[in-house]
Parts: C-alpha cells; sequence; structure tokens
C-alpha cells in the first residue's frame, strides 16, 4: 500500500510506515492541482495544516482508506465526505497537548511581563524598566474556557502560580473540575471575574465570534486574553479596538482567523497585543509525537483494525480500546456466523452484553458485529466508519441490550439477526484473547472462527455423518474438527464442521440434497479482514 506524506512531517513517523511495509511517498508544499493529479494511487495520507483534503479530492481518490492530520484540529478535511465513502479520518489529540499547554503559559507570562517588546526595545538600544512594569500572575483569577487535554493542563500549571482558577466547558461536570481544583462556572460569570481568560475551544459555528464587542466590554477593565487554540474565536477587529481603548489590558494569540497573517490585520502594530505564528505545537517533540502517533493509527487502520483517534466513527478511549479490542475479531465473526445462517434480508440485529463486558462502552464491539454482518452480502468494503451508515440505507434495525448477570461464562455477547421473520443466534465468548463461538442457535459447540465452518442440522440416524465425511473426503477437503449432538428440536442433531479446504458448489449440492439433511450453511470467515 502507499502512503502521501505531506506538510512537513517528521522522519519518525516516515520510517513507521515504511517499517509496517507500506510505501510512502513525501511531498512537502503539495499544490493542490498536483494534490488532485495523484491523490488516486494512495490508500493513505498525512497532513498537517496546509494541504487541504477537499470534497473533490476525496471523490478522485479511489483507492483511499484513511486520512491521518498529525495534530488536533481537522479543519482542512471534508470529514462528511470521507465518512460517506468509508474513509477513517484519525488525528493526534495528545501528541501537542504539552507544547500547546506551555505556549499558552509561555504567551500569559509574556504578555503580563511585557517580555517581547522589552527584548525588542531592548535590541533597540533602549532601556525602559519602568515603561515595561508588568504583573504578577499569584492572586489573579484565571479563566479557562474549555476544560480539555490543553485547557486543564494550562488550569493545573496556574495553580501552581497561585492564581484562582475557574472553568466553563459544558461538557465536564463538576466532579472532574474538582478534581483539578477547579471551580466551574457559566461564561457570564468567567467574563466577569477573570483576571486573565484563555480559550481552549474548537472552531464550531458556535463558537465562531464567541467573545466579540458585546461580551469583551462586560469584563474586567484591565483584563487580559489569550488564545492559542482555534483563529476567529475571540473577533480580531473588536479585540484590536479593545485594547486601544484600554480596556483590555493585553492579549496574546497565536493563530488567526486568516493564516498568514494579511498585512491589514487589525492586531499589527497595536501596542499591548503580543503574537505569534501559530507556534502552538511547533516544538521538536510535539512534531515527532503528532508524526508518531498518525503514522500508527495508519498502520492499524491499513490492517483493518480500528483507530482510537479516528474522528468519524464512535470515539473511544484508549483506556477502553484496551478492554474491547480483544472483543473486537470475535464480534465480527459472530456477525458473519448470523449473516451465513440467515435465510434472505436482514431486518434487525440484536447484541446482548452479559458479564463485565456489559460495563464498558461497547458502542464499537456493536459495529464490529454490523461489519461482519454487512461485509459477505455487499459489494462495498464495509469498515468501522461506514457500518452503522450502511444498515441504517438498509433499514436494518440495530439494538444493544447490556446485563451485567453471569451466564455459563464471565463475558458472553449474542448476537440475533431476524431475516424473514425467523431468528438466527449465535453467541460468543473470550477464552484468554482468543474468541470462540459457543453456542449456534441453543446447540452448545466450541469453535474457532478463523476459517471456514460447515453447519448441518439433520436427523438423529445412523450413516449421515459418516455420509458427509465420505463426501469431503473424496473431494479432497480435510476436516479439522467435528461437533454433533441434540439440538432442542426431538429427533434433530446438528453437525458443525471446521473445514480446511474451499467446497466446491458441486459437492455442496450433493450435501444438501442427501436424506435427512435439512440444511446447510457454509459459514467462511475469510470474508472478514
Amino acid at each position: 500500500m502507499k502512503v502521501l506524506v505531506a506538510d512537513g512531517v517528521s522522519p519518525k513517523g516516515i520510517e513507521i510506515l515504511q517499517q509496517a511495509g507500506f510505501e510512502c511517498v513525501v511531498k512537502d508544499k503539495l499544490p493542490a492541482e498536483e494534490l488532485l493529479e495523484i491523490i488516486p494511487e494512495f490508500d493513505g495520507i498525512i497532513v498537517r495544516s496546509a494541504s487541504k483534503v477537499t470534497k473533490e479530492v476525496i471523490d478522485r481518490a479511489q483507492n483511499l482508506k484513511i486520512i491521518g492530520r498529525a495534530g488536533v484540529g481537522t479543519d482542512n478535511i471534508d470529514i462528511a465526505a470521507a465518512t460517506a465513502r468509508g474513509i477513517v479520518v484519525i488525528n493526534s489529540p495528545g501528541g501537542n497537548t504539552i507544547a500547546a499547554t506551555e505556549h499558552t503559559m509561555g504567551m500569559m507570562l509574556a504578555m503580563a511581563r511585557n517580555i517581547a517588546v522589552a527584548n525588542e526595545t531592548l535590541h533597540k538600544g533602549e532601556w525602559n524598566r519602568k515603561k515595561y512594569t508588568g504583573v504578577e500572575l499569584r492572586g489573579k483569577t484565571l479563566g479557562v474556557v474549555g476544560l480539555g487535554r490543553i485547557g486543564s493542563g494550562v488550569a493545573t500549571r496556574s495553580l501552581a502560580f497561585d492564581m484562582k482558577v475557574i472553568g466553563y466547558d459544558p461538557y465536564v461536570n463538576e466532579e472532574r473540575a474538582q478534581s483539578l481544583g477547579i471551580k466551574v462556572v457559566s461564561l457570564d460569570e468567567l467574563i466577569e471575574q477573570s483576571d486573565f481568560i484563555t480559550v481552549h475551544m474548537p472552531l464550531t459555528p458556535k463558537t465562531k465570534g464567541m467573545f466579540n464587542k458585546d461580551n469583551i466590554y462586560k469584563m474586567k477593565k484591565g483584563v487580559r486574553l489569550i488564545n492559542c487554540a482555534r483563529g476567529g474565536i475571540i473577533n480580531e477587529k473588536d479585540l484590536a479596538e479593545a485594547v486601544k481603548s484600554g480596556h483590555v489590558a493585553g492579549a496574546a494569540i497565536d493563530v488567526f482567523e486568516s493564516e498568514p497573517l494579511a498585512a491589514n490585520s487589525p492586531l499589527l502594530g497595536v501596542p499591548g497585543i503580543t503574537i505569534t505564528p501559530h507556534l502552538g505545537a511547533s516544538t521538536v517533540e510535539a512534531q515527532i509525537g503528532v508524526s508518531v502517533d498518525v503514522a500508527q493509527g495508519i498502520v492499524t487502520a491499513l490492517n483493518g483494525e480500528p483507530v482510537s483517534t479516528a474522528v468519524n466513527m464512535a470515539p473511544v478511549s484508549a483506556q477502553t480500546m484496551k478492554v474491547i479490542k480483544p472483543y473486537l475479531d470475535l464480534a465480527e465473526r459472530l456477525g458473519c456466523t448470523a449473516c451465513s445462517l440467515a435465510d434472505g434480508g436482514i431486518s434487525e440485529i440484536k447484541i446482548k452484553y452479559n458479564g463485565g463486558i456489559a460495563d464498558v462502552d461497547t458502542k464499537m464491539i456493536t459495529i464490529a458485529v454490523v461489519k461482519g454482518i454487512l461485509n459477505p452480502i455487499l459489494e462495498d468494503k464495509v469498515n468501522y466508519v461506514n457500518a452503522p451508515s450502511l444498515a441504517k440505507e438498509r433499514n436494518i434495525k440495530v439494538k444493544e441490550v447490556k446485563d451485567k448477570s453471569v451466564e455459563n461464562f464471565a463475558n458472553l455477547i449474542t448476537v440475533s439477526v431476524v431475516a424473514n421473520g425467523k431468528t438466527q443466534t449465535v453467541q460468543g465468548a473470550l477464552f484468554g484473547d482468543e474468541g470462540r463461538i459457543v453456542t449456534i442457535n441453543s446447540y452448545r459447540v466450541d469453535v474457532d472462527p478463523h476459517a471456514r465452518i460447515l453447519i448441518c442440522p439433520h436427523i438423529n440416524r445412523p450413516g449421515i455423518i459418516g455420509t458427509i465425511g465420505s463426501l469431503l473426503g473424496y473431494a479432497n477437503i480435510n476436516i479439522s474438527g467435528m461437533q454433533v449432538g441434540k439440538t432442542e428440536i426431538e429427533g434433530t442433531s446438528m453437525m458443525v464442521l471446521t473445514i480446511d479446504n474451499e467446497i466446491p458448489d458441486s459437492v455442496m449440492q450433493q450435501i444438501i440434497n442427501m436424506n435427512g439433511i435439512f440444511d446447510v450453511k457454509l459459514v467462511n470467515y475469510n470474508v472478514v479482514k
């Protein structure tokens, strides 16, 4: 597979891709026209903020399976278009956390102590100690808008400066804030109480222009603002006017509405405004970190596994992923088995979780089941991104049920599908990290679902098992495992054979035509990728 690496990604990430056997093509400062021309040949692409992965690019990307953003923001990627095509979009939410946190602290200190302007004038031969008297952070109230990784990091470091820290974040509960030593307040309260305000929110329609002249002038006179998150959250024109008027004592801005910063920007040349050219993630360590994170995600995704940093699929924390990862392959194979048993179009999928697994976020496992059901029946490649939407398009209802009670296994996954009014049910459990199918339509089995199995419900009478064995033997088809037993229907048994080779249609037809055979289902797990 080929991966296009754009925008100056660290060589450490490229090494990871090459060690995994991928061909890497490095194109720094890639023109949009060239990207459109070459994108059809690539399976993956890594970008930073310069290259734009638009809908037009995605429409031309015939082989593209994953887009990696070496950083946090994905503003330059059309996520909706990627999702519609089943293309995974990943980022590196943690790779530059420390760099952005420390840059925020540096900007706050530089602004409070007039470091940038004092340095500039001293180089010009001016000695202005009195003119550039600053303020201390100690005892001041810091308002943190957005308590994610970076906002929380700034908050804890500011507490070490003996600041009082309050925070606004509609998605953070009070218990989490208290554990950080932060008091959660409304946005209005934060605006009214803060001596310093630092922004750590994504740029969305709701946050664009979040701070403008209407609420800037509700802030304390002498307030200082920091934005190392996303340009456009603070209205630049309104901020510049507020600094000029003296209502805002200072501002430290690393991100802008338009980048590179335009020559006519209202922020330029305003005393009291400290600006840097989007340096939040620009440390040696951060550039290596985001490159390594995204490269590892690319390798994982191109190997057919879900990535915890995907932004267009159900979010899963690293801790949760560690718990559920062994179940994903089993869930997909349970889905494949249930699909093979069904006759006709599937209208409903029900997944039940018993035991300890019911305590964790199982969305990803449920998607794995749906993926396993759809992969054998659709021409389109089904993955963790498009499986839910493909099921919805086909009016297949998907239902999750959780029950902490334990049946025969500490953790049990039950998959039931309804097709033409009939329900087919399979159950699976882990033995260590190895998944096994443990029941098929209430018949107890112990099946290793990693090749292909033949399921034959039949009349419980002598000769049937031997005849099927002989038919397969004459066709040079090896049986590596066999389980036979009575089902709940009187006089009926079920035979489950683990088969090492493909079964020709002619042999399948002979088995189906045998007297005493009710049904024959071949489950080919090779479609699970």
